[in-house]
């Protein structure tokens, strides 16, 4: 069975309200295609630290990693329960979310990313990552608004 027969959704997720809706959206489309989901986290330090809300280096002991991996686990258990129907991954990698989701959006068949994330710099930030990531993904890209959005118009 190829690809099409079992398709793989890349989903990124950062503990956002949006994030929560795409991963929410991917897994609903994993159950209508028989697909799997693809939970990425990404993280670097700079980023971190303004998401965190620190603009000094942390204290000792500060894992943004484990961070990462603690708030992806916390978000899919949090949208799908422990029993989500669909088979999911999850895969904390480092350096920036759309460099991440591109590298894993590689023989996928579809990424799906919500449309603003965390920080004071939100707007901007995941703003950027879904139109980074509908110009040059491999694949098709779906990005997800948050409910709590206002509608255009």
């Amino acid at each position: 069975m190829g690809n099409s027969a079992n398709p793989r959704i890349v989903v990124g997720v950062d503990g956002s309200p949006a994030s929560e809706q795409a991963l929410r959206w991917a897994v609903d489309y994993a159950r209508l295609t028989g697909g799997a989901v693809h939970a990425i986290a990404a993280w670097e330090y700079p980023a971190f630290y303004g998401w965190a809300g620190l603009t000094v280096p942390p204290a000792e002991g500060f894992n943004p990693e484990e961070l990462a991996g603690r708030t992806l686990s916390e978000t899919v258990r949090g949208v799908v329960g422990d029993d989500p129907g669909v088979k999911i991954t999850e895969a904390v990698l480092p350096g920036n979310a759309a460099r991440a989701l591109l590298d894993a959006a590689e023989g996928a068949s579809l990424v799906v990313v919500g449309s603003r994330g965390l920080g004071g710099f939100s707007g901007a930030l995941l703003g950027s990552v879904s139109r980074h990531l509908t110009e040059h993904a491999p694949c098709p890209v779906v990005v997800v608004r948050d409910v709590k959005e206002p509608a255009d118009g």
